[in-house]
């Protein structure tokens, strides 16, 4: 399956360039480019009524492309904002009890929820159980046994884990933990959307929150987080703006009304260019038939092929996700203390992979074919 055809600008930008970090900064699609045009047309021709447009044709469609990449046929619960911390911050305002929250995580989370974490931490706003996600393999059942005894008002979980790629395959036990009145739990599904097939289902939906956005696999570019909120959990968020105010009729002046459903989630005015790229991508998607499974099994067979091909030094190192024929990251990410060295040498060759730590990780899509493969094997093969 050859999709370059699909990312003929991104490609020609730079056409000796082999990227392979499409887990990172996701190349961009011709349609995404579409889209862009698409938004700056309406902002010029309905100017104050391009709102009109958005809310009532945009963001649904938006919404419905979520919810069912998702597996959960709920639009409505479906809410976007610019980044997925704007959603970590409010849901983090909805959890209201005495301080300090208890949060029940790992540490291998994204820099995001990371950062947050250890801030308000410092702070005294939470208190942090921490579970390692080293050893890998029974990384989902100590999390879960740690979720099961209790004593957390928040839960949250990567369903892959950004600097391993392991998966954390025991959503639908988790959720079914959660409660209105607590346990809340927040699976961050940022390398699962559209990498993973049916990440979530109408069951876990029910009770847990589901973060992630367009940047990587969705091959929108910035600017789109999503959030899907159970009914039932989170009426009433105190880091709140504008746009979640659709106020009750009934309420007295000077009330502060929400949305009843995920538009509690809201924010103020916000660029709704995401929304116009990501459209575009799904439409361009669907009507190439690229399925996230049928995505997925380029991926793998692309996967495959560097492995089986693979010698030397980079060989030697430790391979964090192995491929094992089930659903596996869109990434492989090789543990060794050259990590940070072979991707400045790979720079050099103008490859584009990406570092973390002493992980260097090697991202797949649908703009990378054999050719491609072949070409990153021979100067794989040439680190030392």
């Amino acid at each position: 399956m050859s999709s370059k055809a699909l990312f003929s600008r991104s490609l020609a930008a730079d056409p000796e360039r082999l990227h392979f970090a499409a887990h990172s900064h996701h190349l961009w699609p011709d349609a995404s480019y579409d889209g862009q045009v698409e938004c700056w047309t309406d902002a010029a021709q309905l100017a104050d009524r391009k709102w009109d447009r958005i809310m009532g044709e945009v963001w649904p469609e938006a919404q419905h492309h979520v919810a069912r990449e998702l597996g959960t046929d709920d639009p409505d619960s479906i809410v976007f904002s610019s980044n997925t911390h704007d959603f970590l911050v409010r849901l983090f305002s909805a959890r209201s009890r005495p301080a300090p929250l208890r949060v029940l995580t790992s540490d291998g989370e994204f820099h995001s929820a990371r950062r947050q974490f250890a801030r308000w931490e410092e702070a005294g706003e939470i208190a942090v159980e921490r579970v390692p996600a080293a050893p890998f393999d029974d990384f989902a059942e100590r999390f879960l046994d740690r979720a099961r005894a209790g004593g957390h008002d928040l839960i949250m979980v990567s369903q892959v884990l950004f600097g391993s790629g392991r998966l954390f395959d025991r959503v639908a036990d988790l959720a079914a933990l959660a409660a209105p009145d607590g346990p809340w739990v927040v699976i961050d599904g940022y390398h699962a959307f559209m990498a993973v097939e049916a990440p979530f289902d109408a069951v876990s939906a029910s009770s847990a929150f589901y973060l992630g956005g367009g940047y990587k696999y969705a091959m929108a570019g910035e600017g789109l987080g999503f959030l899907h909120a159970p009914p039932g959990f989170g009426a009433r968020p105190t880091i709140t703006g504008w746009y979640a105010e659709f106020e009750d009729l009934r309420l007295p002046p000077g009330s502060v009304g929400y949305a009843k459903d995920a538009r509690r989630f809201l924010g103020a005015t916000f660029d709704p260019s995401g929304l116009y790229r990501f459209n575009a991508v799904r439409r361009m998607l669907d009507d190439n038939a690229l399925t996230t499974v049928r995505i997925s099994a380029h991926v793998a067979a692309l996967q495959a092929q560097l492995l089986d091909a693979l010698r030397g030094a980079v060989a030697e190192a430790e391979l964090l996700n192995p491929v094992d024929g089930g659903a596996h990251a869109r990434f492989l990410a090789f543990r060794d203390p050259r990590a940070q060295d072979w991707y400045a040498k790979l720079k050099t060759q103008n490859c584009i992979t990406d570092v973390r730590g002493d992980v260097l990780r090697i991202g797949f899509g649908i703009y990378q074919d054999e050719a491609d493969v072949d070409r990153l094997i021979d100067l794989l093969r040439r680190l030392g």
